[in-house]
């Protein structure tokens, strides 16, 4: 393999397949070199219970793959993809059998909350409305805003915990929990500073898009990416493991879609011993234990606005949710864990054989765990939905270490690479200029490791992209 590249790309997550597409759309000769059999990362769908059972082995609702500023420019139905909006982006039950929905239209949200209704309109109205002016500054890396005023105000509401926020804003416990079941995918303390953010951002998506995901599997989106990228001339290479920059071809760049550790394991790369230092203390966050359940027959919720949710968050109370997350962050054990869950089959047939359906789940536990949550999890679940258990017919399990087996990205089982608290957030993974560059002037870092953190929106990739064009290639701008 000795042609010449102008940049090769290293793992095959939404990051490095944008980062490729766009220096390709550019006219540079790109190449993918993906060590796993199977292309994109932690998005891939696998029959893992039953055959004939697809299950989305990581990422799954995919708001932001929908929604990304990059990705949304790409014709990617044109290469089969296919979205599907449930009819409630998702959902909280009670214990009392009743549950609150989060719908796309905000007024119809908020009237479900009673004495809280005018606090929720207040606080997501003018966000909701200011979206388009705030996403470039938000899904990217730290840069002075483009619209100043409008990122404070919405700064003074997510740069705080989602405890004060929710304490502050809202009077119903029930409210406050159906917050924090968004802001929890922070996996994130409700204490800690920003943990608001992450509420604030995915209700926002919910309110402005939906929460979507591919037809068929999330392959599906990773299969359409690779399809546009392979029509403008890029090229993949799967099952080749990178240990060293010298097996890859002649380059004058390298993107690597790695978090920290990975990066530091492959030989060749010219840092400086400061910032190797500095990439080794790196914090990585909270890790999951995933479960697929292959179903005879819909989970039975006690509350329809459950059977109409793409995705149901499960936690009783707002201290339980605190403990839960707290839990992980300080490496404890937990008897009710939050947990995060979709039902794809209600509003996707082809996910599983004639009249039988899937759920996917997972809590969140302490980075490299290996305890077995299997017996909290449908606990939880059983709760909000009596007899859920009967119709199990096969599930499988990943503790944290089998999810870094899967994908060597999720360190210790941490889905967003990398804790994303407020040190972290716009800096990761060291504070630099730029932080996608390296002080070996080939070598870019493009993964959730880089901002704006964990998700499946290719905006790492892209941003790298343009930073290394702007190095390297700058008749191209």
């Amino acid at each position: 393999m000795g042609e010449k590249y102008d940049a090769i790309i290293i793992g095959s997550g939404s990051n490095g397949i944008s980062a490729a597409i766009h220096l390709q759309q550019k006219g540079l000769k790109t190449a993918i070199f993906e060590q796993a059999s199977i292309p994109g990362g932690a998005t891939k769908t696998l029959e893992v219970t039953l055959p004939g059972f697809k299950h989305d082995i990581g990422s799954s609702i995919l708001p932001l793959g929908y929604a990304s500023p990059f990705l949304r420019t790409l014709p990617l139905g044109e290469h089969g993809l296919e979205w599907i909006f449930p009819d409630i982006p998702y959902s909280h039950p009670f214990n009392d059998g009743s549950a609150l929905a989060c719908y796309k239209d905000i007024d119809r949200t908020a009237a479900q909350l009673l004495k809280d209704e005018k606090s929720y309109k207040k606080l997501f109205g003018s966000i909701v409305n200011n979206w388009p002016e705030l996403e470039s500054n938000l899904l990217g890396p730290l840069k002075w805003p483009d619209h100043p005023v409008k990122l404070m105000k919405f700064g003074l509401k997510a740069f705080v915990s989602a405890h004060h926020l929710v304490n502050h804003y809202f009077k119903d416990e029930k409210t406050r929990v159906f917050f924090y079941g968004s802001a929890a995918h922070s996996t994130l303390s409700l204490n800690s500073v920003a943990s608001s953010s992450f509420g604030l951002v995915l209700n926002i998506l919910a309110h402005k898009y939906g929460w979507p995901f591919p037809k068929g599997g999330a392959n599906k989106f990773t299969e359409a990416l690779l399809s546009y990228y392979k029509s403008k001339g890029g090229e993949l290479f799967l099952n080749t493991n990178i240990t060293d920059i010298d097996q890859l071809p002649e380059a004058k760049t390298y993107m690597f879609d790695l978090t920290p550790k990975q990066l530091l394991e492959i030989k060749g790369t010219r840092f400086t011993s400061l910032y190797r230092k500095r990439m080794e203390n790196f914090k990585y966050g909270a890790g999951v234990f995933k479960m697929d359940w292959a179903l005879s027959e819909p989970i039975p919720w006690l509350n329809e606005k459950c059977r109409k949710s793409g995705t149901v968050h499960l936690g009783y109370s707002q201290k339980e949710i605190e403990r839960s997350e707290n839990s992980a962050k300080y490496y404890s054990t937990n008897k009710n864990p939050y947990v995060l869950l979709a039902q794809h089959t209600l509003f996707d047939s082809t996910r599983a054989p004639e009249n039988k359906h899937t759920a996917w789940a997972y809590c969140h536990v302490p980075n490299g765990s290996t305890r077995d949550y299997t017996a909290e999890i449908e606990a939880q679940i059983e709760k909000a939905a009596p007899g859920f258990k009967n119709c199990i017919l096969a599930k499988s399990t990943m503790n944290t270490q089998a999810l870094q087996h899967f994908n060597p990205n999720l360190v210790g089982g941490d889905i967003n690479g990398g804790s994303q608290n407020i040190s972290q957030l716009f800096t990761r993974p060291v504070t630099r200029l730029s932080p996608y560059t390296t002080p070996d002037p080939r070598v870019y870092i493009c993964s959730s490791s880089t901002p704006p953190g964990g998700g499946v929106h290719g905006m790492g990739g892209f941003s790298a992209a343009k930073k290394l064009i702007q190095d390297h290639f700058q008749d191209l701008i």
